[in-house]
């Protein structure tokens, strides 16, 4: 056995014993915590792979980005743990029973599944050889000129969900004071502010 095969192992195992804490984790900040090394697991996985640009996107973006904001935002909220595991106490035997049928679906799916005669080579035909273009020249081509339409549709999806999140949970507080930025610029200097001539000994 050799090295890679020894760091494919270390990075699977460590990838799926750190999912299963994600879920299981009581407290969130720990689970954001877990999430963080799932990703970086993952990425190992990639490097491994040859997908060096995939490995660096994945830790830039969403161990440096989308997990830190996680965990700023499950810190920064006040969260009555007491509450929440009382809430997911009831939902419980939903759980289980979907759990159970999702585990019946893959023994079934994974039972029947067999490989076709040209998976191997379908897959290697889908990438170039890496002695003449490199990995990340080899996917931006994909991405940006083979499946240019559908990589713009799918912006535009996540364009319309970002919107419709904000819509969403956009509230107008009327006892939130507000910064009215035409009502500063157009001020008058005369009505802005009013002098008063406290005389010695006086108050207001």
């Amino acid at each position: 056995m050799s090295v890679a095969d020894l760091a494919f192992f270390f990075f699977a195992l460590v990838a799926v014993v750190a999912g299963l804490f994600v879920v299981v984790s009581r407290n969130p900040v720990h689970s954001v915590l877990w999430l963080i090394l799932a990703f970086l697991s993952s990425a190992g996985l990639f490097v491994l792979l040859g997908a060096e640009f995939v490995a660096m996107l994945l830790v830039i973006v969403y161990v440096g980005a989308v997990a830190v904001l996680f965990l700023f935002v499950v810190m920064m909220l006040d969260v009555d743990f007491a509450e929440l595991k009382g809430e997911m106490a009831k939902y419980m035997p939903l759980a289980g029973l979907i759990g159970v049928v999702i585990l019946m679906q893959l023994a079934m799916i994974f039972g029947s599944w067999q490989f076709a005669e040209q998976a191997q080579a379908m897959r290697g035909a889908v990438t170039p050889d890496p002695a003449q273009v490199h990995n990340t020249a080899a996917l931006g081509r994909l991405i940006y000129d083979d499946y240019i339409f559908m990589f713009q549709i799918a912006g535009l999806i996540l364009l319309v969900a970002m919107i419709g999140a904000i819509m969403l949970t956009l509230r107008h507080r009327t006892h939130v004071k507000r910064q009215d930025i035409l009502a500063q610029m157009y001020r008058d200097p005369a009505k802005a502010m009013k002098l008063k001539d406290v005389k010695p000994g006086q108050g207001l």
